[in-house]
């Protein structure tokens, strides 16, 4: 490896001082009243020796590292793979790099990425908080670190956040149902007590109340780190209920298609002896027999909305934002 180009090779080639070159590398030439020419000059000579700038010391110049940690529950789930795409592309168009990792929804693992992102200095973190991680995001806070959540907000902790309005999207889930005729009505979850999912649950409880259905609720929640597992148990469990379910709702994406797979190896017809929706779009419905009727979020204004805040932070905002986006029900086959 060769030689790393410095501020002094160019100033020598140029005949200038290295504090000069170092004012208009880094922008300053207006300010410190620099000519044209010799400006032009410089960034030739520059771009000829191939120079790259030290971006160590200039973080510590500036005190920042234009860098942003990113901590989603599973970066193999399609959804936050996704959304964590969007979030590099949107920060990319600011020059800021994304710096990823994934919790499994596991709070010990979540805290340690926090500590090993603030030991690369980030500037900020976008998180997609796991159970049990408050003490972390409250640390975050009160350092006034720019934080921002995604997916599912911490009730009690003033932080940003931006999250689906997910009581409104399985209400109408289930309303779908009702209309379409079916009346045994389940609800697949994740056992857990964030947000999000109960939330979830809330909606999908008050419809079945408020459409006089109550008798017929069945709420089957499985563990997140063996829920493929225990997704095939709790669908027999189900079919060999007094309450054999004529409906399934999926409260998330992974569960959606553990769901699939389990219906499928039970032989069950969809629409015609039970019809489906999911949580979120993905390509593996659209090669299921029956295309399946999801709940579709905004991962894209969601991704968006979470850098512009985040960067608003950073820049020295003190104003904290909760956004709540809307849904959007995509209906196809397997509701009939």
């Amino acid at each position: 490896m060769g030689k790393r180009v410095s501020l002094k090779d160019i100033a020598i080639q140029v005949g200038v001082s290295t504090a000069l070159v170092s004012y208009v590398m880094n922008g300053l030439e207006k300010e410190k009243r620099i000519g044209p020419e010799i400006v032009k000059k410089i960034r030739e000579v520059a771009a000829e020796l191939n120079y790259k700038p030290n971006q160590i010391a200039r973080s510590l110049r500036k005190g920042t590292t234009n860098t942003i940690g990113l901590i989603v529950a599973d970066i193999a789930n399609p959804f936050f793979g996704q959304l964590a795409r969007i979030i590099e592309d949107e920060a990319g168009k600011h020059n800021y790099t994304v710096i990823i990792g994934s919790s499994d929804e596991n709070h010990s693992k979540s805290a340690s990425l926090i500590d090993t992102f603030l030991d690369r200095q980030v500037d900020g973190f976008i998180i997609v908080p796991s159970e049990g991680c408050d003490e972390e995001i409250k640390a975050l806070v009160r350092k006034e670190i720019p934080v921002v959540l995604v997916d599912r907000y911490l009730p009690g902790i003033s932080t940003n956040y931006i999250v689906l309005n997910n009581y409104e999207a399985t209400y109408e889930a289930v309303n779908h149902f009702l209309a379409k005729g079916y009346k045994q009505i389940a609800l697949i979850v994740y056992k857990s007590t964030l947000i999000h999912m109960q939330e979830r649950i809330r909606g999908y409880r008050e419809a079945m109340n408020d459409n006089h259905n109550q008798a017929n609720i069945q709420i089957k929640e499985l563990l997140y780190n063996q829920a493929k597992e225990d997704m095939e148990k709790g669908v027999s469990e189900l079919l060999m209920g007094n309450q054999k379910p004529d409906a399934l709702l999926f409260a998330t994406n992974a569960l959606t298609i553990s769901g699939m797979y389990a219906i499928k190896n039970h032989n069950i017809q969809v629409p015609d002896n039970m019809a489906l929706i999911g949580f979120d779009g993905n390509e593996a419905f659209d090669f299921f027999y029956s295309p399946l009727t999801y709940i579709e979020q905004p991962i894209e204004k969601m991704g968006k909305e979470s850098v512009r805040i985040l960067l608003e932070q950073i820049k020295g905002s003190k104003n904290t934002q909760h956004i709540e986006l809307q849904h959007q029900l995509i209906q196809r086959e397997s509701c009939g």
